[in-house]
């Protein structure tokens, strides 16, 4: 019998699964960007579904198969995700939308789960520096 998924928790900005074999695996939220922006009442909306492989979120339209969790890989810190936890006023999402980036990518930037290029480190903090300058001319 494969390994499968028996329940699942989300504690410490982490989700947690454990599964038939009794074994804990679990994987920081900011690897899942669509799930970390949920809130706890759309998280708590989760079900086991594929027989056990993988958990389903209809409400926030995410998937995560069981083999997600058995990566080791933790968010890598860089420098649009430093600028970003500076600024937790900010909505990620009107942000991304207003640079013309899709919002997942831009929370994979922020939570570490994906490096920016240099290049797009700079398109970003160029549109940080407009909306600056916005809020400079109020």
């Amino acid at each position: 019998m494969n390994e499968v998924i028996e329940n699942f928790w989300f504690e410490n900005e982490r989700i947690y699964i454990r599964t038939n074999e009794a074994n804990v695996y679990s994987r920081p939220l900011g690897v899942f960007p669509i799930l970390c922006n949920a809130t706890p009442e759309q998280r708590e909306e989760g079900r086991i579904v594929l027989r056990g492989e993988a958990l389903r979120w209809d409400n926030i339209d995410e998937d995560i198969h069981i083999s997600s969790f058995y990566k080791k890989d933790e968010p890598v810190e860089n420098e649009i995700m430093i600028i970003f936890s500076s600024l937790p006023q900010l909505n990620i999402k009107q942000f991304a939308q207003s640079i013309g980036i899709n919002y997942t990518l831009l929370s994979s930037y922020i939570n570490g789960s994906k490096k920016p290029s240099k290049q797009r480190i700079q398109f970003i903090k160029d549109g940080l520096r407009n909306l600056g300058r916005e809020l400079l001319a109020i």
